[in-house]
């Protein structure tokens, strides 16, 4: 924790700084009121009661604007942590690849969305009550051991088990806060996996074990989550019962020594009502700072268990991909694409690429089982998955970072799952260009869906394509990579949702691109559309 908290660890000390001023203050406050009231008692008065309240007011006056103050730092501090983190957390994962032995993509999503947050509880709450603790009490036990040893003896004796029984249930909490990490990042992996093969399943019909083993997931994050919720609340109530026995002990000790019931305890001076009034009011603030380290020490565990997943986040070895995703000119040269013994990484697997040849105006069809890497293969023609092994030799030269960013300008890519802007449909097929989008959309068969939408092209579409069927968004992603008029068409499963009727249409547009001499690669399980391709290559199960 100390290494993500250093960025931020002067704002961090001048909050704690506040926090402890601000709490000692208590002790003027506690101190006005009582010899106002003993005053009262026992004349004459140490105090006036309207010079008590004055300082009271003024007193906690100032307190809230320490504490104004301190709260301002430590969340301003923690913003910055989780704000930097998640930024080099994107940067890296869009930069460099995923990480191998990590986790897939819905555990990486958790951990940026979620999981990263949980560092600010820890942040804004246990930091200051750690320093609290480490001044308060000790203050506190110093003035009761001055006024009175017996009390003083009840804060020394009652206030460690706080502590210790904190620290014990903090061993089980932990690992229960990492076990539920670790299940909500599988969990979100899982999701993604199951959306990645959502066509497979329909095809399959397997929608059934399909939710039973999302069922099976979520109920196993409820019990993980339940279980760190029991131990927070039966945590909570035992040290709320040894605080509350402290506070007790003391109130009995000084109401009977008051009355004279008990004669022992002092240095010698019978009890004042000064005395009494004063240790009764610092009791409860006494155990207050420890039973605040005590309700923080969760946010602690969860934190922890999210440092952990950071410094394994870190530590994944890493097969980052070609170029730096920067614009560029196109590619000089006549297009051509070839592999020699290319293998791809695909989290703990090898996919294993046949070796390819493609020259301008041929056609390829990449067929095989569902996981065999169809899709991975794509990815790692178009520069955005670096091979593990072999080589691919792009334009006459080898498809490395000097090369990538040129050669994608010569790619189109349309992709399985269907991802817009948040703009117009225009603006989505020109991507903000300029240009008649028009042919484009007939050629994709979807130019009489456009002119249905209430504004035609100027139609705002959601990241989802709000108004769209799924095969409608299909074929927009199809216009737009025909819009660009790639050298190279890249289609991830062109035609899957669609009617046969549409499906014709769209194997047209993608033979159109290949007799105007443009190259198209398809992975598909459409066996008429890769019966229509020049050539039909199977890509193997992972090795």
């Amino acid at each position: 924790m100390g290494r993500l908290t250093a960025p931020v660890r002067p704002a961090l000390t001048r909050a704690a700084a506040l926090v402890v001023v601000s709490n000692l203050l208590w002790l003027v406050q506690a101190g006005a009121v009582s010899a106002a009231i003993a005053g009262v008692l026992v004349p004459p008065a140490l105090l006036s009661p309207s010079l008590a309240v004055l300082i009271f007011l003024a007193t906690g006056a100032l307190r809230a604007g320490l504490d104004h103050a301190a709260s301002g730092l430590l969340f301003r501090a923690g913003d910055r942590i989780t704000a930097e983190l998640r930024a080099r957390l994107l940067h890296r994962e869009a930069s460099e690849g995923p990480g191998l032995g990590f986790g897939g993509p819905g555990a990486v999503a958790a951990l940026a969305g979620e999981k990263i947050d949980l560092l600010l509880p820890f942040i804004t709450r246990y930091a200051p009550a750690r320093a609290r603790v480490m001044v308060v009490p000790i203050v506190i036990l110093a003035i009761a051991f001055a006024s009175s040893w017996a009390v003083g003896l009840i804060f020394l004796a009652t206030g460690p088990l706080i502590p210790v029984f904190m620290a014990l249930v903090g061993w089980a909490a932990q690992a229960a806060s990492e076990r539920q990490m670790r299940e909500i990042g599988s969990l979100n992996d899982l999701m993604a996996d199951r959306l990645a093969a959502l066509l497979d399943f329909r095809l399959l019909n397997a929608q059934a074990p399909l939710i039973e083993g999302f069922a099976a997931q979520a109920e196993s994050l409820r019990q993980r989550t339940m279980a760190v919720l029991r131990i927070a609340f039966l945590s909570s109530t035992v040290l709320e019962l040894f605080a509350a026995i402290g506070v007790a002990m003391v109130a009995v000790f000084l109401g009977f020594s008051l009355l004279g019931a008990i004669s022992f305890g002092t240095w010698g001076a019978p009890f004042s009502p000064f005395i009494v009034i004063f240790l009764l009011m610092l009791a409860p603030e006494f155990y207050q700072s420890l039973r605040d380290l005590a309700a923080a020490w969760h946010d602690r565990a969860a934190a922890a268990a999210v440092a952990a997943e950071i410094e394994a986040w870190e530590a994944a070895d890493r097969v980052p991909a070609f170029g730096t995703g920067a614009t560029a000119a196109p590619l000089p040269g006549p297009l051509s694409l070839a592999t020699r013994g290319v293998r791809i990484r695909r989290g703990q697997e090898l996919v294993e690429l046949p070796d390819i040849t493609l020259a301008p105006g041929e056609t390829l069809a990449l067929t095989g089982p569902s996981g065999a890497g169809k899709t991975t293969a794509l990815l790692a023609l178009a520069g955005l998955l670096r091979p593990a092994s072999g080589e691919i030799i792009v334009n006459g030269q080898p498809l490395d970072d000097t090369t990538a960013d040129a050669w994608r300008s010569r790619l189109g890519w349309m992709p399985q799952t269907p991802h817009f802007l948040d703009a117009s449909l225009h603006d989505n097929v020109a991507m903000n260009g300029a240009g008649d989008i028009g042919p484009a959309l007939k050629q994709a068969g979807v130019d009489h869906v456009v002119a249905a939408l209430p504004d035609g092209a100027e139609t705002r579409l959601g990241e989802t394509g709000a108004g769209l069927s799924g095969g409608e968004a299909r074929r927009v992603t199809l216009a737009r990579a025909l819009h660009a008029r790639p050298d190279l068409l890249l289609a991830d499963e062109p035609t899957a949702d669609l009617d046969a009727a549409t499906a014709r249409i769209v194997t047209e547009a993608l033979l159109a691109q290949a007799r105007a001499g443009r190259a198209v690669i398809v992975a598909t399980h459409d066996a008429t559309l890769a019966a229509r391709m020049d050539r039909a290559i199977e890509i193997g199960e992972a090795l």
